[in-house]
């Protein structure tokens, strides 16, 4: 399965295009795997498509990531971001490399979203681009495996 990138939301993104529309925009949790669908596949990629309201399924998801030899992870761990020490300690435990993406410039937000366990663990965070945060970080995962002695 390397060829294979795993996309992972979590809380309250099932609610994305009624949710707060003027801070994530009016696409649906299915325009944008839509879309991240067929980006990956230009890029020579397949993906597993997941979201869940619970912390713990999302560490679940990112154990089968590392079990099945993924080749990456882009992952909106919407609240938990900045909650949750289990999902920093999941992506520091497995292989897979992480890239955090956030639909809103979660820096422009509340205080409390300024600051990101995941993003600690991640490679990199990609925020406040809407649907192109996710294609961004699928390139990104192209462009690594596709650079010279990867």
């Amino acid at each position: 399965m390397a060829d294979t990138l795993y996309i992972l939301n979590g809380p309250n993104l099932n609610l994305l295009g009624t949710r707060e529309p003027e801070i994530y925009g009016s696409q649906t949790l299915e325009d944008i795997e839509r879309a991240c669908r067929e980006k990956a596949a230009d890029c020579g990629f397949v993906i597993e498509f997941r979201q869940s309201n619970h912390e713990g399924v999302l560490v679940d998801q990112l154990h089968e990531a590392h079990q099945a030899g993924a080749a990456g992870i882009v992952f909106n761990p919407g609240a938990y971001t900045h909650t949750s020490i289990a999902l920093h300690d999941a992506i520091k435990a497995i292989a897979p490399a992480v890239i955090e993406v956030h639909l809103s410039q979660t820096a422009a937000r509340e205080d409390f979203r300024h600051r990101s366990f995941v993003g600690a663990a991640a490679i990199g965070t990609v925020t406040g681009l809407g649907l192109k945060g996710y294609l961004l970080a699928i390139d990104a995962f192209a462009a690594r495996r596709d650079a010279p002695g990867a």
